[in-house]
């Protein structure tokens, strides 16, 4: 009657760390460079801080401490994986301060990494941020870059 139409919502995740953003083409791990995982992008950080790209809820951290999975308040599933390999460092380097089925907000503090430690034993430092569930999305955007955590887009889609 009013000729009102329903927008298209428009979600945004925003990066976990300080640093560059880049195409996950550009990740030495197969997995994440052809996407199998997923759509997204990959953090080059420059700090130890990892924080949360999005509000949700905690449903999956590695025993590694590696990885989180974070599924949003509208039902998107986000893999945080900090590191490539790092799983065999057994979470030496790695501290959490959240656990599964924490809620979080976008800029909260869930994890630390040791860099310098990762780089010592020749860990590649990068972070992959991915839409895991990518068939529950209309469309997405990446963004690279520079990026603040928990401030800067590194992704946007609409559901």
């Amino acid at each position: 009657m009013f000729g009102f139409k329903k927008k298209n919502n428009e979600f945004k995740i925003v990066s976990t760390q300080n640093g560059q953003s880049i195409d996950l083409s550009n990740v030495p791990d197969e997995a994440f460079a052809q996407n199998m995982l997923g759509v997204g992008v990959a953090i080059i950080p420059s700090d130890n801080r990892v924080l949360s790209p999005v509000d949700g809820t905690v449903i999956q951290i590695a025993d590694t401490l590696h990885a989180y999975g974070i599924q949003t308040d509208e039902g998107i599933d986000i893999l945080i994986h900090i590191g490539i390999n790092t799983v065999e460092l057994k979470g030496e380097g790695f501290f959490s301060y959240v656990k599964e089925g924490d809620k979080v907000k976008s800029g909260d503090h869930i994890a630390d990494v040791d860099i310098n430690l990762l780089k010592e034993k020749n860990y590649e430092i990068y972070t992959p941020v991915i839409i895991t569930n990518i068939s529950e999305i209309k469309d997405f955007k990446l963004h690279t870059g520079l990026v603040s955590a928990g401030k800067d887009c590194i992704i946007t889609y609409t559901k």
